[in-house]
């Protein structure tokens, strides 16, 4: 019994989601069933970690590993999985995307991410990996009758496969040149110089790159991104990338935490290059959603510099970066849902122009959000960037605190360029009547939030520092 409760929220995730699977199949027009038993599963999920809470445990031969750090970001995924599901219905209902295998794959991408976050054992880690991912496959391309739609499912396919491919095989050197997949055995083995783990651990960091989305392997974003239905971007943009960042940190700070010198280097140089191209890219875009892509990548940026510096306060930083980042785009997403007119979803940034005249509660949403986002103070964005620059400034890593704060003032560029258009350009659009209950509610917790961090900071930071 004490092993089932260590992996009680698994087993209650994989049984939801086969009892989900077999709603759908047996009942005709099962697709408004099967989203509000998501709804539960989801929330029963919350609960289940909650109540079976433990001090670190392992299990499966010390495969999977149960800690307060693995509960953190499952119940991170959780929550902010409901938020996507929940503002994305009206869309789906518009677009005819009422398949009930929609949340049924978002229920077997989050279990491989569960696995992701809690693997000790590159085997385990590897099978959440490609659980996670063959479910994004199908997601990304889920709206078989938009010609987008396929062609970011393809192009997702055929980029991911070949990262996996090159994760796994780094991960298979690494069994050969240390003799065991499990993270405590490997770390043990790195003690002496080991250059053949050090090869290897080059391959899997480019895999894990390319799932966070960090420069140079980014290239899918931006298509992807505007390609997919908006409801999946917006899973993309938030859900893989919390179990992205988990793995990155339960990698460098395990199996790879005595070759730090070997990896901090590739690390930095990820970090300054997603945080430029970040900035940069996203300054001639139209599309709010490849804004959104070219943003995410200089946002994993700025989370992996905290990762670079290899200490705890690093460590800590990045997990406040990501939780608040995630927060900025739930509510980011959820005012682009409601760029609709006549039914129809606006995407291009022009559509916004004069939006403060006719909406001026959405347009001081989208001022609060994306200032947010350019890190302006004193809103959550801005601590953020203040808890990681300073762990990297405790690390004496000034070339990267400079090049992360001069890239932060360039990226401010394209932020305050929409809020311009929002509140200064002539109006041209007057987009639909906002009547949907569960988008406003998330847009006004993520500002509620943003706004209120300033308040009582400490919260989460307290909370993350019992992480480690």
């Amino acid at each position: 019994m004490e092993n089932i409760n260590i992996i009680l929220p698994e087993i209650f995730l994989f049984l939801g989601t086969c009892t989900a699977l077999m709603v759908g199949v047996f009942f005709k027009n099962s697709y408004n069933i099967v989203i509000k038993f998501t709804y539960l599963i989801l929330l029963f999920s919350i609960i289940s970690i909650f109540l079976s809470s433990v001090e670190t445990s392992e299990f499966f031969l010390m495969s999977f590993v149960r800690d307060p750090f693995a509960d953190f970001f499952k119940s991170l995924i959780l929550i902010s999985c409901f938020f996507v599901l929940l503002t994305s219905q009206q869309f789906i209902k518009d677009q005819k995307i009422l398949k009930f295998e929609y949340p049924i794959i978002i229920l077997l991408s989050i279990l491989g991410m569960f696995f992701m976050v809690s693997s000790n054992d590159l085997i385990l880690f590897y099978l959440g990996l490609e659980l996670q991912s063959l479910s994004l496959y199908v997601l990304a391309a889920i709206d078989r009758n938009n010609l987008r739609s396929s062609e970011a499912g393809i192009k997702y396919f055929v980029l991911s496969a070949l990262s996996s491919g090159l994760l796994l095989y780094g991960c298979s050197l690494l069994y050969g040149f240390t003799g065991s997949t499990n993270f405590d055995l490997i770390q043990n083995e790195l003690i002496t110089k080991n250059t053949g783990a050090v090869f290897a651990m080059v391959f899997i960091l480019v895999g894990l790159a390319f799932k966070v989305s960090a420069v140079p392997f980014h290239m899918w974003t931006p298509d992807v991104y505007e390609g997919s239905p908006t409801s999946i971007t917006n899973f993309f943009a938030v859900v893989p990338k919390i179990a992205g960042i988990a793995v990155i940190i339960r990698f460098m700070g395990k199996p790879f935490d005595n070759i730090l010198i070997e990896w901090q280097s590739i690390m930095i140089f990820l970090s300054i290059a997603s945080m430029i191209l970040g900035a940069v890219a996203a300054i001639g875009q139209n599309n709010i959603k490849r804004l959104m892509a070219y943003s995410s990548i200089g946002h994993i940026g700025y989370a992996l510099a905290g990762i670079s510096t290899g200490t705890v306060s690093g460590y800590s930083s990045t997990v406040i970066y990501i939780t608040i980042y995630i927060v900025m785009n739930l509510g980011a997403f959820g005012c682009i849902y409601l760029m609709r007119k006549d039914g129809l979803y606006k995407e291009q940034i022009s559509d916004l122009s004069g939006l403060s005249k006719k909406q001026p509660l959405l347009a001081v949403s989208f001022l609060i959000i994306f200032f947010s986002l350019a890190g302006i103070p004193p809103l959550g964005g801005f601590f953020a960037k203040f808890y990681v620059f300073m762990s990297v400034i405790e690390s004496e890593m000034y070339a990267l605190a400079i090049i992360g704060l001069l890239t932060t003032v360039i990226s401010a560029f394209y932020y305050i360029r929409v809020i311009k258009i929002i509140y200064f350009d002539d109006a041209k659009n007057n987009f639909d009547e906002n009547k949907n209950f569960n988008i406003n509610l998330t847009v006004f917790l993520s500002c509620v939030i943003l706004l209120g961090f300033l308040i009582y900071p400490s919260i989460l930071n307290n909370t993350v520092q019992s992480l480690f």
